[in-house]
Formats: structure tokens, C-alpha cells, sequence
């Protein structure tokens, strides 16, 4: 059975390191992997990677250094618990990667992610306005999202 490209792909531009970028990201989350590798010319890094992340269809181009990553484009991963948003943030801002403001950073090639604990983003979103805009102040003054911080003052209660 040939399988068929998806239709619709996000396409990130690398400066060089495509396929190093695709191995990593995709040892990252389940039902990811490398689907395709173009590569020209086999004494040169490969032009095109293509791979899904979470079943999520990317291509990795190594188009050169005229467009850098910015913040304005971002990868979203909603984690199920702090142990999961835990180890993704470590992997992500390791070997050179960033840390930057209200669950976002920025990985070792550049790219910006938000790691977004479903369980405390839950909380942003309830009938009780009082309570989610606490928990809504309590996140922006984080860099990597703590559950049960925003559970606290999601509750009412102060962190001492």
C-alpha cells in the first residue's frame, strides 16, 4: 500500500540542519516520525524532511540563512501533566535552547514552542471569571507552566 502525502504540511525553514532538527523533534512525542528525506545531491545536507510530529505533518527545508525562526511562528504541544510538560521542556531548552515567558521557549535550532499543560490551561477557561483570571495572572508570570501553582491560585490560595 503507498502511502500518500498529506495535502496540507507546515513548513520550517532550516539553515542547514533539517534533518538533525526533524531526528529530534520527532524523538520527542509519540506517533511521530520521519517520513521522507530529499536529498539532491547525497554529498550535501538533505533539502527537504518531511515528518509528523504527533501525526501533525511538517517539512523541514534547509533554505539558508536569509529567514531565521522568530517567535511568530510556533509549535504548540498541549502535555496531559507537569511530569510530561517536565520532560519536554528540559529536552527543548537543553543544548542551547531558551526559556522564554508564559510557557513558551525557544529549541537549540532557533524554533519557538509553547508547552501548554492541558490541565492548568483548563483552568483559564471556566464560568468562575474571578478564579481563571488568578490562574490567568499566575501564568504570566511563569516561563515553563507549573500545574499546581496554577491550581493554587486558581483556588484563591498564595504561594508563599
Amino acid at each position: 500500500m503507498t502511502q500518500t502525502k498529506p495535502k496540507v504540511a507546515t513548513c520550517l525553514w532550516f539553515d542547514g540542519n533539517a534533518e538533525e532538527a526533524a531526528s529530534f523533534y520527532t524523538s520527542l512525542l509519540p506517533d511521530s516520525r520521519i517520513t521522507n528525506v530529499a536529498r539532491p545531491d547525497p554529498d550535501r545536507p538533505a533539502l527537504i524532511v518531511e515528518f509528523a510530529l504527533a501525526g501533525t505533518a511538517f517539512q523541514a527545508l534547509n533554505g539558508g540563512p536569509q529567514f531565521p525562526h522568530t517567535e511568530a511562528a510556533s509549535i504548540s504541544v498541549m502535555t496531559e501533566d507537569q511530569e510530561d510538560t517536565d520532560r519536554l521542556w528540559a529536552l527543548l531548552t537543553a543544548d542551547g535552547g531558551s526559556e522564554s515567558r508564559c510557557g513558551w521557549l525557544k529549541d537549540r535550532f532557533g524554533l519557538s514552542w509553547q508547552i501548554v499543560p492541558e490541565p492548568a490551561i483548563r483552568l483559564l477557561d471556566t464560568p468562575n471569571r474571578a478564579a481563571s483570571e488568578r490562574a490567568m495572572e499566575a501564568v504570566l508570570g511563569m516561563r515553563k507552566i507549573d500545574i499546581g501553582a496554577v491550581e493554587a491560585a486558581y483556588a484563591g490560595k498564595v504561594e508563599a
